[in-house]
């Protein structure tokens, strides 16, 4: 058991990556430079900055947001006198060219994203981030869908190419605090890297699994103020802050500036509260990805079926980020269904 002294984590905030999602991608320079500056003041290390699906992801598939990841990493390194600024890198999205812009732009750190069965796939950003100096964090999404031991190999294999630090990502928000305690103390016994954790509130339950990752050895835990995110969002970071405080963790973040970042500067901005709403329950219920959240609404009015009916089919068929064509696919099958038994059966 750690002892008070030993129990330090480190909140990483990522409103302005991740939150993104919750407002269409359209926070303005201004806007960021707005939050950052609150959550420096807070003392927060690290900032994650710029299209909510990642770098380079500003596009008719994902939405065009309201400024270049260029002019958002700008805005929050002159706004920052001590936090890092980061990226979120998810290959076959981001290109290493736009990654040196970012680069040229101000950010220290990268969060290399790829699913939690393909970590070979971040060999490649993840080596060329470690040469060019930059902090390298390392994002096992979808980890709901490994068991424990297999999604350590999978970490190893992120160790293996110098990240330093190895997340555990329950990007559907699908995790209970057993699940998260379990996976990430399986990293813990499989890799030398730090360990995160990035947790989604669809079941509820974000910052029971974020203080059950600390327990089992995390020391980097993600939030975002307001709890602003994909679906239901993240974890609520000054929830975190207040939580972890009364749990006896020492977060070295400042609780009031952050409430105050959150509570007039954030919330001014939200267009509807984040709540668990029953699109978000059942896509942490299904197990599907969150960002799949606006796109199934969508696709449910469109064909004038259940969002439910859409999500329960996307996660018996084990869909991952980057399929979002089945979303469409599956809404008008089961339209096609649904008018075949409304159709009498001729005599």
């Amino acid at each position: 058991m750690k002892t008070l002294e030993q129990k330090k984590v480190t909140i990483v905030d990522t409103t302005l990556r991740d939150g993104m999602s919750s407002v269409s991608h359209q926070f303005t320079p201004r806007n960021i430079a707005d939050i950052a500056r609150g959550l420096d003041k807070a003392g927060v290390a690290t900032i994650e900055v710029a299209h909510g699906i990642g770098l380079g992801a500003s596009s008719i598939q994902y939405g065009f947001a309201a400024a270049t990841d260029t002019e958002y990493i700008r805005a929050a390194v002159d706004a920052v006198d001590t936090a890092e600024i980061a990226v979120l890198y998810v290959p076959g999205i981001a290109t290493l060219t736009e990654l040196q812009s970012a680069v040229d732009a101000g950010i220290k750190t990268v969060r290399v994203a790829v699913h939690c069965t393909e970590a070979d796939c971040a060999q490649q950003p993840v080596r060329w981030a470690k040469d060019h100096g930059l902090t390298v964090m390392t994002f096992l999404m979808m980890s709901h869908k490994l068991e424990p031991e297999p999604l350590a190999e999978q970490a190893a294999i992120l160790d293996s190419y110098g990240a330093d630090v190895v997340y555990v990502v329950d990007s559907a928000g699908a995790m209970v605090p057993r699940h998260a305690a379990d996976r990430v103390a399986a990293l813990r016994q499989a890799i030398t890297a730090d360990i995160g954790f990035h947790a989604h509130n669809n079941l509820g339950v974000g910052i029971a699994n974020a203080l059950a990752a600390a327990e089992n050895g995390a020391t980097f835990i993600d939030g975002s103020l307001r709890g602003l995110g994909a679906s239901a969002g993240n974890a609520q970071t000054e929830v975190l802050a207040a939580a972890f405080e009364r749990a006896g963790w020492n977060t070295g973040v400042h609780l009031f500036p952050l409430i105050d970042t959150a509570e007039h500067v954030v919330a001014p901005l939200m267009k509807e509260p984040q709540i668990v709403d029953e699109t978000a329950l059942i896509l942490g219920y299904a197990g599907v990805y969150s960002t799949f959240f606006h796109p199934t609404k969508r696709a449910a009015k469109k064909f004038g079926v259940p969002t439910r009916d859409i999500l329960l089919e996307l996660g018996r068929l084990g869909v991952i980020g980057g399929q979002e064509d089945m979303i469409l696919d599956v809404a008008s099958k089961l339209a096609g269904r649904a008018d075949q038994a409304a159709t009498p059966v001729p005599s």
